[in-house]
């Protein structure tokens, strides 16, 4: 049975640094790149405080996120490893560890970036990473 390795990714750096050691320890492995879309930054309110919901934001999204997994794939192709790629809309970190949890997606592992971040940023933003850690069915690995 060949491994599945689940590598979240978004447009920092350490996402590439997760793929590149993930390719490194994992090279037999099928490398599944998932990009996890936060409907959650896509409201905003209008003078009168109505919620509006925008939708030229979820297109330009949608075609970022298109870009991201194009240029991770390359590097993955650089990294001679296979890819599959998966968009989901939802929490990350929650999102991320319900698709590792699920037993159709297969998963043995993930590796994943760090932010980094200290003090009050990471007290008040959270960490991905850190949930993901403490709630994931399988084993994980972060790098930085």
């Amino acid at each position: 049975m060949s491994r599945r390795i689940l590598v979240p990714v978004d447009a920092a750096p350490q996402s590439e640094t997760a793929l590149e050691h993930a390719a490194d320890v994992y090279p037999e492995a099928t490398i599944v790149l998932l990009h996890v879309l936060d409907p959650r930054s896509w409201i905003s309110s209008d003078e009168f405080g109505d919620m509006l919901y925008a939708d030229d934001v979820e297109k330009a999204e949608q075609e970022a996120t298109d870009e991201l997994l194009e240029k991770m794939t390359e590097l993955a192709d650089e990294l001679d490893v296979t890819t599959e790629t998966v968009t989901l809309m939802g929490r990350p970190a929650h999102t991320i560890v319900e698709y590792a949890g699920d037993g159709e997606n297969d998963i043995d592992g993930i590796v994943m970036g760090s932010h980094g971040r200290t003090g009050l940023d990471r007290i008040f933003l959270g960490s991905v990473a850190e949930s993901v850690t403490r709630r994931s069915p399988v084993p994980v690995t972060i790098v930085h």
